[in-house]
């Protein structure tokens, strides 16, 4: 099967297959969030990013070989619903930006900051610290060997836009600058986006909307 990146609360998971690498999709909660469950190929060792909601769908997909992590991308309560829950089935460490670790109920083991690296097994993840959404957000890069890099933005960038920003012109200023010269600038137009809401995109396809953004102000 096509991965298309296209899920519905309820309904199945789209699952995406690279070469090192399974990325899961599944949408769940009142707020149509997405979590993502990674696995590598090469050790099965798994990690969940953002334990949205609905505990028992996230352990269902996670399975019998439970996760070693769990990372949430920022601190607005829908990203983390299903935490504790998750965390006590599967005795995970968590992990969250620096920034916004006081804001998620669940504590964090593992503080990260821009450039720190989280595995999966042999995978690895870069962390990009976005402000603006909120001050601690942080998206995750897979620079594929095998192909073009993947990045996980949380609530910092959607098909059509990057997060809200309350109508607050420097958050914007600040996510906007983040955005661009953090995943736009350092990554190429094939680099395929997966957001914390809704559909994929890819750099590609917003990348000529950048000053449209600029001009509306969100």
């Amino acid at each position: 099967m096509t991965y298309s990146g296209q899920v519905t609360v309820g309904g199945p998971a789209d699952v995406h297959e690279l070469k090192d690498l399974m990325i899961t999709k599944i949408a769940v909660g009142p707020m149509d969030n997405n979590a993502y469950l990674l696995r590598c190929r090469a050790t099965d060792e798994q990690l969940l990013i953002d334990a949205a909601n609905e505990a028992d769908t996230l352990l269902g997909m996670i399975g019998d070989d439970g996760i070693a992590s769990v990372v949430t991308t920022h601190q607005h309560g829908d990203h983390w619903q299903a935490l504790a829950a998750v965390v006590d089935t599967t005795g995970a460490r968590t992990y969250a930006g620096r920034d916004d670790a006081d804001g998620i109920s669940v504590p964090t083991d593992v503080l990260v900051d821009d450039g720190d690296i989280i595995r999966v097994g042999r995978v690895e993840l870069t962390v990009r610290h976005l402000v603006g959404h909120t001050p601690g957000s942080i998206a995750l890069v897979y620079d594929d060997p095998h192909g073009h890099p993947h990045v996980f933005t949380g609530d910092c960038l959607f098909p059509g836009g990057v997060g809200n920003t309350r109508k607050d012109p420097e958050a914007f200023a600040s996510l906007i600058h983040d955005v661009e010269t953090k995943i736009f600038d350092a990554l190429p137009d094939e680099t395929w986006v997966y957001p914390g809401h809704g559909n994929d995109t890819s750099l590609g396809a917003e990348r000529p909307h950048l000053p449209e953004w600029h001009a509306r102000g969100w």
